[in-house]
């Protein structure tokens, strides 16, 4: 059962940022202090992802665990009105597939970084590393 009434879910919901996430800034530092250097949502590429290294031609998203439906504990979906979040989440992974496969045909190779991934900086740095100077 929620404890909140449907209006207060709703406000909530509607202030959750899809920019300038704490998952994304923490993704922005450890690139930059690894000495790459990029761009951040280029509205001309499908998806207006969130980080563009143009030198390597890759492209980051960094995708919460709810929002996208990971398979983690962040990940899981809330036990009201799970066939709205079901039919969403699934809309959402869709979507993620489709501009992914855009922008590969496009020529740029993408890596997905999860929320839950941000929290081991060390792992984290080492996997950007290697997929940035695979070419």
């Amino acid at each position: 059962m929620d404890t909140v009434s449907s209006a207060q879910r709703s406000r909530n919901m509607a202030s959750v940022r899809t920019r300038n996430t704490g998952p994304e800034l923490v993704v922005r530092r450890i690139l930059h202090a690894e000495g790459f250097r990029f761009r951040l949502h280029r509205h001309d590429l499908p998806g207006k992802p969130d980080i563009i290294l143009p030198k390597h031609r890759a492209i980051v998203f960094v995708h919460g665990c709810f929002w996208h439906a990971h398979n983690c504990q962040r990940g899981k979906i809330p036990s009201s009105n799970t066939e709205f979040w079901t039919r969403k989440r699934l809309s959402n992974i869709e979507r993620d597939q489709r501009q992914q496969q855009q922008l590969q045909s496009l020529g740029w190779r993408v890596i997905v970084v999860w929320e839950c991934e941000t929290k081991n900086r060390d792992e984290l740095r080492r996997r950007l590393r290697q997929f940035l100077q695979r070419k």
